[in-house]
């Protein structure tokens, strides 16, 4: 019997000697990342106003689409984490559960005279998830994985919406997309040994089979907003 998603994403964390087991056995093998899907800029964007904007976005585990967006130039860091719920639920194993409110989320910095807010959505939707998913992504199910945006301010809510029926008429996806587009209540960074998981764990095999191929297609769809060297939280810190 499969395992549950998140009791392989916490099998992850066990160990590694447990882990090859946990991923063979459970959903990793078969679920690994999408082809990234090539669609056009939106429409409708942000005019490029100051030196610092924040975005929060969600797209399953937050694993590979911190890893993405650390790689995209113009963001200044990328801080896995959960919103979506209360503050006093805000921690994984909690939030794995399932019932919370929080989704696993990223909370983008970024230049805006570098990179738009709707440039981001649309990597977010080309390589960094699949939004046609439901309540899941890849390997990963529960409410906690939904792909869904929570705009900061009336003009992300629009380019948002308007980003999303613009793909929903070109039918570019293989079915209508459901990202949700949520008020924001609030982000919760995650735990410490969550942030920079991509970078500094190459060789786990949910990296290796989820969230590497994500990487790989942003340096291929986005030559120029990719970046080698990602910004790492523990970097920023320092």
């Amino acid at each position: 019997m499969a395992l549950p998603a998140r009791n392989v994403r916490r099998g992850l964390l066990a160990g590694l000697v447990a882990l090859p087991i946990l991923i063979l056995f459970g959903h990793g093998l078969g679920h690994a990342a999408e082809d990234a899907v090539v669609i056009p800029a939106p429409i409708v964007d942000e005019a490029a106003s100051g030196t610092s904007e924040v975005a929060v976005l969600a797209g399953g585990c937050f694993w590979g689409v911190q890893g993405v967006f650390q790689h995209v130039k113009g963001v200044k860091n990328a801080v896995s984490g959960y919103a979506g719920g209360a503050a006093d639920t805000a921690q994984y194993e909690t939030v794995s559960r399932g019932d919370t409110g929080h989704a696993e989320s990223v909370q983008i910095t970024f230049d805006p005279r570098e990179v738009s807010y709707g440039r981001l959505l649309q990597i977010y939707f080309s390589v960094a998830h699949n939004p046609t998913e439901l309540n899941r992504q890849g390997p990963d199910t529960g409410t906690q994985y939904r792909s869904a945006l929570f705009p900061m301010n009336a003009e992300q809510a629009k380019v948002a919406a308007s980003y999303i029926a613009q793909l929903d008429k070109a039918k570019l996806f293989p079915a209508p997309i459901v990202t949700r587009i949520e008020p924001f209540k609030g982000f919760y960074p995650a735990e410490a040994y969550h942030q920079d998981f991509l970078t500094l764990n190459p060789s786990y095999p949910y990296i290796v089979y989820n969230d590497l191929p994500k990487v790989e297609n942003l340096s291929q769809v986005f030559p120029n907003e990719y970046r080698k060297d990602p910004v790492l939280v523990g970097a920023t810190k320092s």
